[in-house]
């Protein structure tokens, strides 16, 4: 699987540097409830919508999961992402976004990496968004796939990729910090994978 990429972490007030792939990124506390950071930048018209995300991760692959944007999306990474349902608990609401967007449903580990406020632009549905977005770690037991039911205007599809490739998709189109919020949670996403065992590729240094 290749040699071991080493990356470490360190806080320094509220800013999060990550040597590896020589990312940064700032949060800022003024919106923050219990310390949860805030992310991105405030833009007029902002429709609040929570919700949160899965990072998904094959050990057999030693890859993760996200959604690759076709046409206008210009070859985006996404993680996948949606609302939670009234009738939901926030786990179930995310697993749920997770099978319906990429089809991935046999998990074997599942656990809460974190919350944050998060400021951005949905470039499907065209409008700017404020939410409180939740963090899964989802590990799957296989990469068997059930059919996607995917929106109109979601014209992505599944793709396995390195760490260092998605860091490297988001720092490319990070000028306006509208994917500060997923760099902070595949960060710690991917060290809980190397702490748990699953990922063998990644080393925090």
């Amino acid at each position: 699987m290749g040699e071991s990429n080493a990356f470490s972490i360190a806080t320094v007030g509220t800013r999060l540097w990550r040597t590896g792939c020589a990312l940064r990124y700032t949060a800022h506390m003024d919106m923050s409830v219990e310390g949860i950071p805030e992310f991105g930048t405030k833009r007029e018209n902002e429709e609040r919508r929570d919700g949160g995300c899965g990072v998904v991760f094959d050990p057999a692959t030693q890859r993760y999961a996200v959604g690759e944007y076709t046409g206008d999306g210009n070859g985006l990474y996404i993680l996948f992402s949606g609302g939670v349902n009234d009738d939901e608990d926030i786990e179930q609401g995310i697993l749920r976004e997770v099978r319906e967007e990429s089809g991935l449903h046999d998990f074997m580990h599942v656990e809460r990496i974190g919350d944050v406020f998060t400021h951005y632009r949905n470039i499907a549905k065209n409008v700017n968004r404020v939410a409180k977005a939740t963090c899964f770690l989802a590990v799957v037991r296989s990469a068997d796939t059930v059919p996607t039911q995917l929106e109109a205007h979601e014209k992505f599809s599944l793709v396995w990729a390195t760490m260092e490739e998605i860091f490297a998709n988001w720092q490319a189109r990070n000028e306006n910090k509208d994917y500060d919020h997923w760099i902070y949670f595949l960060n710690k996403a991917v060290a809980r994978a190397v702490e748990l065992g699953f990922d063998t590729t990644n080393r925090l240094a």
